[in-house]
């Protein structure tokens, strides 16, 4: 067994759920005939998801949602479950967007999409081939927001799932993974020590709150930027200090951002920050630190001074340290999320592949929020796979939910 093939193995063994979902898919063929492209990070775990959708009798390309993310020896594996790949770590963006143009030659009708590019390219210059696509499934935030601006300018042409709105997937990946990943990532690059450090989070919705409280487990002193009021009053209520980010470029030592928009931390802000200040992105597009403006202050720049970390030295001899090149830190400097986070992400993702080629005929343009169903199914089949049981409605209590006559 090599490389790919062991981290593949060692991956479904903390992927219960996914791993019976696929048994099932395997008897039931529910995908059976269809063919599905889909643009995702081609690491361990995304290669299980492909193993149950083959086994559900999908034929399958693949190609990587992110030029830094793919794990090489995962993506060769893959090629033994007969599933075409186009994806290599390190690739220029021609190429990256060369491979998702190959994955979409396969004629797709079903698309699994991880921040919109493969869907926006099929709506500008592929649009040869949009009839025959009938749904499909996008995993992030960045991407469903893409999405819902395209539904509602009437421009999408087909029905989309937003796996990444289910209460499993925000509450377990967006939250819990994202805050492990994310500082795993800078750990790994960088080496610091956060404990006393001050952690500048650029965003508080579900990933940003779990950075947060990942680095004040870790003895960082946190504070939080919002655009968002109520995201801003909840952070506050947390006992997060929340200023603008004028204010927390020259008090921050870490910076994470991830907000899913650009310019977040833009020049006036890495003007003032300390020197050995670290950058670092966790939203799914390399625009949210303007690496533009860091290139113009830089007057030197030392590549690779760690894994996945580069030192910009500016004029005054500060030092600016930029991980990733502001891509995902997490992905690119480390695996991602833990093969358990993506157990129930992508297991929504399978059930929600399935549901789509059962009912896509019916469904119109637009982005659908996933059946709630399923999202309890896959809640109920995680909690059985780690031996936990929960309490069930008597008749008397069902009966009280459902009646408006019962007072006090």
């Amino acid at each position: 067994m090599d490389l790919g093939e062991r981290r593949i193995s060692w991956a479904a063994r903390a992927m219960p759920v996914l791993t019976a979902i696929g048994a099932r898919f395997d008897d039931e063929k529910p995908l059976s005939g269809l063919t599905i492209a889909a643009c995702l990070h081609v690491t361990a775990e995304t290669a299980v998801l492909m193993g149950a959708l083959r086994a559900g009798g999908a034929r399958i390309a693949l190609a990587a949602s992110n030029p830094l993310s793919t794990q090489d020896d995962v993506a060769e594996a893959l090629a033994g479950y007969d599933i075409s790949v186009y994806a290599r770590a390190g690739v220029d963006l021609g190429t990256y967007y060369r491979h998702i143009h190959q994955a979409l030659d396969i004629s797709p009708d079903l698309v699994l999409d991880d921040g919109c590019d493969l869907v926006n390219i099929l709506h500008t210059e592929r649009t040869d081939l949009l009839s025959r696509v009938s749904g499909g499934c996008e995993e992030t935030t960045t991407g469903v927001i893409r999405l819902r601006q395209m539904a509602a300018e009437g421009a999408l042409r087909f029905p989309v799932v937003a796996v990444n709105d289910t209460r499993t997937k925000r509450m377990f990946d967006n939250r819990y993974g994202t805050g492990q990943s994310t500082l795993d990532g800078i750990i790994r690059a960088t080496n610091t020590m956060l404990a006393g450090k001050t952690v500048v989070v650029a965003g508080f919705g579900y990933c940003g709150r779990g950075v947060a409280e990942r680095a004040k487990g870790l003895g960082a002193r946190v504070v939080v930027t919002e655009v968002d009021p109520v995201k801003a009053l909840d952070a506050t209520l947390q006992g997060y200090e929340v200023m603008g980010m004028g204010r927390a470029a020259e008090d921050g030592d870490v910076f994470i951002t991830v907000t899913g928009n650009r310019d977040v931390i833009r020049g006036e802000h890495l003007a003032v920050m300390k020197d050995g200040a670290i950058l670092a992105n966790a939203g799914h597009f390399d625009v949210e630190i303007d690496v533009r403006a860091l290139d113009a202050l830089g007057v030197e720049v030392h590549r690779g001074v760690r894994p996945s970390t580069d030192e910009y030295v500016l004029a005054d001899g500060r030092r600016l340290l930029l991980l990733a090149e502001g891509r995902l830190v997490n992905l690119t400097a480390a695996e991602g999320h833990p093969a358990a986070v993506m157990d129930l992400s992508f297991s929504a993702e399978a059930l929600a592949v399935a549901w789509l080629a059962k009912e896509r005929a019916g469904l119109a343009p637009g982005v659908y929020d996933v059946p709630g169903e399923i999202d309890v199914e896959v809640a109920r089949l995680k909690l059985a796979a780690t031996g936990v049981e929960i309490d069930t409605l008597t008749a008397e209590q069902e009966e009280y939910l459902h009646s408006w006559r019962y007072g006090s």
